[in-house]
């Protein structure tokens, strides 16, 4: 209930209202009250989540999960990104798509990273701010936004950046930063990028993978990730493969778990997913409702303790 709660005010929150606070408001409670920055964030939320410190329940909320939640987002850590200073997208019109910056205000929240998994089955998804303007990349179609580099999709690639070596394919092409990233480490032989979107590689090639160091070494195939997966994948002896096709957990989650089990057929690969944790959240959700319905049934096999139903909830393939 706790998870399903935070979820649903970060959603209102992220969707409605993302720029409530402003620098006037934490000034005030860090000068004049004496507060740390995360603490006057965490009040200034729990205040508009209309939270009560009073109420038990209200307390646990802002205790374990808004708390341990708040952080402030280091700007120059992000602007000294080796793409963001290296590969430059200005307003950029092309047809009925368009290139273009736009920027984060100070203290607008914004999802910092995968969803963070504690004993007993806590879900704490971070929410960051910036203290001052930060701009970021984005492509529209049409005028409408269809895809962006944010800090957010920078730290979810960095264990996949981490571990790539040797040949790498990477499913699904964005602003093309994975690719990038692993094109500038001596380790990574190759990167091929499967992608679907004939627009997007026109795009991607006119416009962004000019300005790559190491642009010989990518790759770029149109196809249908998953019956590259299935057909091609397995002849060619990949040592990583990253994927990286959805939106967000929605739609990521139909897709995840149709990818999962064609990792048996390119066996020597290591296969690692992006925003993995939010998906196995909404995994998480789908089966905790299926194992709460066993257990007020009593059907058979339905777990007989609460650490048994965490088990059988982490458990997910």
């Amino acid at each position: 209930d706790r998870n399903y709660r935070l979820t649903h005010l970060y959603a209102q929150y992220l969707e409605r209202f993302p720029d409530a606070i402003t620098p006037e408001a934490i000034r005030i409670l860090t000068e004049e009250g004496g507060l740390t920055p995360e603490e006057a964030l965490v009040g200034l939320l729990s205040e508009l989540f209309g939270l009560n410190f009073e109420d038990k329940e209200d307390r646990i909320l802002i205790r374990d999960y808004l708390t341990p939640s708040v952080r402030l987002l280091d700007a120059e850590k992000y602007r000294n990104d080796p793409y963001y200073k290296t590969v430059k997208i200005e307003n950029t019109v092309d047809g009925s798509w368009e290139l273009k910056r736009e920027a984060y205000l100070p203290y607008r929240g914004v999802i910092a990273g995968d969803i963070e998994l504690y004993d007993g089955g806590r879900e704490v998804p971070p929410l960051g701010f910036f203290t001052e303007k930060f701009e970021f990349p984005a492509v529209l179609e049409d005028g409408n936004e269809w895809m962006t580099l944010t800090p957010v999709d920078l730290d979810t690639c960095t264990q996949a950046i981490e571990e790539a070596r040797g040949k790498v394919v990477t499913f699904g092409l964005g602003l093309g930063y994975y690719a990038f990233m692993c094109s500038e480490k001596e380790e990574v032989s190759s990167v091929t990028v499967v992608e679907k979107s004939e627009n997007v590689i026109r795009l991607f090639k006119k416009h962004i993978l000019p300005q790559f160091p190491h642009g010989e070494k990518i790759r770029i195939i149109e196809a249908d990730a998953f019956e590259y997966a299935e057909r091609i994948m397995p002849d060619e002896g990949f040592d990583l493969a990253f994927v990286d096709t959805w939106r967000d957990a929605s739609d990521g989650a139909p897709m995840y778990k149709r990818m999962k089990p064609l990792e048996k057929l390119s066996p020597r690969t290591r296969f690692l997913y992006w925003i993995e944790g939010f998906i196995r959240s909404r995994l998480r959700a789908f089966k905790f409702e299926r194992l709460l319905s066993s257990v007020k049934e009593n059907t058979d096999g339905a777990p007989s303790s609460f650490k048994e139903f965490l088990e059988k909830l982490e458990n997910i393939p």
